[in-house]
């Protein structure tokens, strides 16, 4: 069930396998934050956290310029205080933007997984 639909991301509940799946594409501005927030507090409103794996498809993300990349490390912190079962990270197709988030998941140590593609989160 798709419940929010915008130009750069899409949020979704799957009931049956228990997965919360956010997709974002290209790279989310400064701008487009505050909404995506909002919204992505809305979307897991809806469900009981600890029981849901979170799914983040990066498959579309483009590579981060580098004074961005901080705020990404603050993203990937938050996405591990919310309070999911687990969480899974989807590759970007990008080469660059791959080794750009996994190099941001080492620094926090991040408690999911880096996998290659959504079909593997399913």
């Amino acid at each position: 069930m798709i419940v929010v639909d915008k130009k750069k991301y899409k949020m979704a509940i799957n009931q049956g396998s228990k997965e919360v799946h956010v997709q974002v594409n290209g790279l989310i501005r400064a701008e487009d934050a505050e909404g995506y927030l909002i919204d992505l507090q809305d979307t897991i409103n809806k469900i009981s956290k600890r029981d849901y794996t979170f799914v983040i498809d990066a498959t579309h993300q483009t590579p981060t310029p580098s004074k961005v990349v901080p705020q990404m490390e603050q993203t990937m912190l938050f996405y591990s205080s919310l309070g999911f079962k687990d969480i899974i990270v989807v590759k970007p197709s990008s080469k660059i933007a791959q080794v750009q988030i996994r190099n941001v998941l080492e620094r926090i140590e991040f408690p999911g997984t880096f996998i290659d593609s959504v079909n593997h989160a399913m």
